[in-house]
């Protein structure tokens, strides 16, 4: 395609449509005898969003090949019997709520680093965080399986707004960032996901602890994160569009 920028200036690939064979990349991972996580967090209301989901993630995600769908939520018993393609596995996993949104934002990576260690890197090779109030309509193959994979927002295809706060340790000063990453889809091999969670855990303490923190929450400290430690793959923004745009 010559329509799009399908590499980075650090030579990173821009994954879109039309930019691969998933056949040839199918027959690859095949031979590798891989598992790949997706986790994704259903509190409060977003218990709705659970069913839709995971249907169409279980049909559409790496469909073929063996996913560990990790639901974590604080509504376990609304979690209806949901049949999943014979590879797939889903786990259901309590967690705790909170009063507010903002307080479940900056939990997130904090969870997400502990279960990692604790569970997710003896059960998965490649772990995927994605939101829960998505449904995906077409398929998600192993074009996504790289070591470190960020989307490009849809919403904000070039630089123009990361955290402004200087006070939060998620700044990014102006003039400086490649692309404005959505936290929504996001992941790569475990161990450098355990990295980043851990990282953006330790920037969300220290927002807490010195002042408003960060606008963006976990979106901010995932930008910063991603800034220090480029991704070796980026998603297009085909893989998270918005509906409204």
């Amino acid at each position: 395609r010559r329509d799009v920028l399908v590499v980075t200036p650090w030579l990173a690939p821009i994954v879109w449509e039309g930019t691969f064979s998933r056949d040839i990349l199918d027959a690859q991972y095949l031979q590798k005898n891989l598992v790949t996580g997706v986790v994704t967090f259903a509190v409060e209301k977003y218990w709705f969003f659970i069913e839709g989901f995971m249907r169409s993630a279980n049909k559409y995600f790496l469909a073929g090949h063996p996913v560990n769908f990790y639901l974590l939520t604080d509504n376990p018993e609304k979690v209806s019997h949901l049949q999943m393609a014979p590879e797939n596995q889903l786990f259901v996993i309590p967690v705790q709520s909170d009063s507010r949104w903002e307080d479940i934002s900056r939990r997130r990576m904090d969870i997400l680093s502990s279960h990692i260690q604790s569970q997710f890197q003896y059960q998965v090779d490649y772990l995927y965080s994605m939101d829960i109030n998505v449904q995906l309509l077409a398929h998600i193959g192993v074009e996504i399986i790289d070591a470190l994979v960020a989307t490009i927002s849809s919403w904000q295809v070039t630089p123009q707004a990361y955290e402004p706060h200087p006070e939060s340790p998620a700044a990014i000063p102006g003039g400086q960032g490649d692309f404005y990453y959505t936290s929504s889809f996001y992941g790569g091999s475990v161990s450098e996901v355990y990295k980043l969670t851990r990282a953006c855990s330790q920037g969300l303490r220290e927002d807490t602890e010195n002042g408003p923190g960060a606008r963006g929450h976990h979106e901010s400290h995932l930008n910063r994160y991603l800034l220090q430690h480029r991704p070796t793959r980026l998603l297009s923004p085909e893989y998270y569009w918005e509906p409204e745009l």
